[in-house]
């Protein structure tokens, strides 16, 4: 029997991590993105991350895993990226 306490979670991800780094990449080197982007600190990078991923349902998985269909598209991805660009940009935490 194995013990919860052993387990390596850290091998367990949410596949849409990737695709919004990605979409955000993408965001804040076109149009308005690429004018804010020099005055974005890395505390709202993470903001509009973490925003992003709790917009989109969650895809978790880890190394092996079977993926028999993708819900998400890209454009779904860079719609939530942009909202939550938007959102940050218009309410900065400080």
């Amino acid at each position: 029997m194995v013990n919860i306490d052993d387990v390596n979670f850290s091998l367990v991800f949410n596949r849409n991590e990737k695709k919004v780094l990605k979409a955000l990449a993408k965001v804040v080197s076109h149009g308005l993105g690429a004018s804010y982007a020099p005055n974005l600190t890395e505390k709202d990078y993470q903001d509009i991350y973490a925003l992003a991923l709790n917009r989109l349902p969650a895809r978790y998985c880890q190394k092996g895993t079977i993926v028999v269909g993708e819900p998400v598209r890209e454009a779904d991805v860079e719609e939530a990226v942009r909202d939550a660009f938007d959102t940050v940009i218009r309410r900065p935490k400080e």
